[in-house]
């Protein structure tokens, strides 16, 4: 008999021990601090990519351009837009020799820049500007002299943007690239210092033949 009374007494102080380790151990987990997730990061804002020309820069030689100038006839009272226009060249000298004033439109920043840069310096920026702009997205309305020196795709394409925004007598002047099925008005060669270039001269008609619309 007393010896299972003392098994009992051994049996229950176990359980009794067992239950007091149990809740402790429930009570340092409820009390444990539990870390705090680390708030996250925002992702770094990617760069918008520089819109890239459709045209390498090529500078037109001076004889040409002044070329082109003298074959558009261009007066005071113009107003000159030359599309893909570099280092400003174009519209510098129409501005300098016919003072005419003028837009230049191009992609490139840094070539804009230079633009602005040389205006300056030939004491005509006044009268001209250069946009960093899409050319296709540029309004072409008041225009009365527009000048080129793109590619042959890039005439074709813009035909039909030149016939429908330009009015009536406006003249056109390609360097080297003519658009196709719009015939020109003229057509000259000037011997350059290391070949031979081709101006195309054209004058927007009253009506738009049916084969150009």
């Amino acid at each position: 008999m007393q010896l299972g009374r003392i098994m009992g007494l051994v049996v229950a102080s176990v359980s009794v021990s067992s239950l007091l380790l149990v809740g402790c151990a429930q009570e340092r987990n409820f009390n444990e601090v539990q870390p705090t997730p680390q708030a996250q990061q925002p992702l770094p804002a990617v760069p918008t990519p520089e819109p890239k020309a459709d045209v390498p820069y090529v500078p037109t030689p001076d004889q040409v351009v002044a070329r082109m100038l003298e074959l558009a006839n261009v007066r005071d009272d113009d107003i000159l837009y030359d599309l893909g226009s570099g280092d400003g060249r174009i519209v510098i000298t129409a501005a300098q020799k016919h003072g005419i004033r003028g837009t230049g439109v191009e992609i490139n920043p840094e070539l804009v820049q230079r633009s602005r840069a040389n205006a300056q310096a030939a004491g005509v920026a006044d009268r001209v500007e250069f946009v960093q702009q899409d050319l296709f997205q540029t309004d072409l309305s008041d225009a009365t002299v527009v000048t080129l020196y793109l590619l042959p795709e890039i005439n074709l394409k813009l035909r039909p943007k030149l016939l429908q925004e330009l009015k009536p007598g406006t003249r056109i002047v390609s360097h080297d690239f003519d658009m196709g099925a719009w015939q020109p008005e003229r057509v000259e060669r000037v011997q350059g210092s290391t070949r031979q270039h081709t101006i195309y001269y054209w004058v927007v008609p009253e009506n738009i033949p049916t084969n150009l619309s």
